[in-house]
């Protein structure tokens, strides 16, 4: 098999320094499409996802739909998410499908197949992933990722309170979080910048230490939530440029008009 000549890691830094260290959500909601003006049925859905395809492509560096917004909808919500994902890397740019999977053996590589596997209808760059059955057991997917270029997003130190209390628990002297992020990173060593990347909340009290990481983090937590750019990059430390703040109904909000979405973008990724 062909590998790639960058890893996933590598074409979203890269990404990242052309468009601004910034990954925005594309939450389909119900309160979100009444806001705009859209009725929440597959019309409306397609709609808003249209419209965040023509505000974000070619201009962020990582753009993030949340699969459960689309998955409400049944069969027919996936397809709109399938034409979602394929406009948006037609366009060059990168997609992480937040889709959050976590199973053993060939349930895991059927999900990896799902979102990773080159032609897939659903075909994204990168994966969300939970972690409860321990990172090894997301192998199928870590594997699948590595050997095309794409990339996944391991759950770490999330913000709401039942995450915080358990993630911040100690096993041997370590955080949980602390051990997910350690164990990610065994995978990107020798890389110039890794495909097993972690999810870190902006706002969490207790964040796990990322200098061994080597790979990208998504921040959540930035804008609506309370948290700014510059928490983010206290958290990031010395691997700022691995850190992509993640912004949804921040941006969102300005919709549905696809200047307004845009000139909101672009007064994120100026901010400090």
């Amino acid at each position: 098999m062909v590998q790639p000549h960058a890893s996933f890691g590598e074409r979203l830094v890269a990404a990242g320094n052309e468009y601004g260290r910034l990954c925005v959500g594309i939450d389909p909601h119900a309160a979100l499409l009444d806001k705009w003006g859209l009725p929440d049925t597959i019309d409306g859905l397609q709609r808003f996802s249209s419209a965040c395809v023509e505000a974000f492509a070619g201009s962020v560096a990582l753009v993030k739909p949340q699969v459960a917004f689309y998955e409400r909808f049944g069969s027919a919500g996936f397809a709109v998410l399938e034409e979602t994902l394929a406009a948006l890397r037609e366009s060059g740019t990168l997609v992480v499908a937040d889709a959050k999977r976590g199973d053993i053996g060939s349930t895991m590589a059927g999900y990896a197949a799902a979102w990773l596997q080159p032609g897939s209808p659903l075909e994204a760059d990168a994966l969300t992933l939970t972690p409860y059955l321990g990172v090894g057991s997301l192998e199928p997917a870590i594997s699948l990722a590595a050997a095309h270029g794409k990339g996944v997003f391991v759950m770490s130190a999330n913000s709401n309170p039942e995450a915080e209390a358990f993630q911040t628990s100690e096993i041997d002297g370590r955080m949980v979080s602390q051990w997910m992020v350690d164990e990610c990173a065994t995978y990107n060593q020798g890389a110039a910048v890794g495909h097993v990347g972690v999810v870190v909340g902006a706002t969490v009290a207790k964040p796990p230490v990322l200098d061994a990481l080597n790979a990208p983090v998504l921040m959540p937590g930035v804008g609506a939530q309370g948290a700014t750019m510059e928490d983010a990059a206290q958290i990031a430390g010395a691997n700022a440029h691995l850190v992509f703040p993640n912004v949804s109904r921040s941006v969102l909000s300005a919709g549905p008009d696809v200047t307004e979405l845009r000139k909101r973008v672009a007064e994120l990724v100026k901010q400090p």
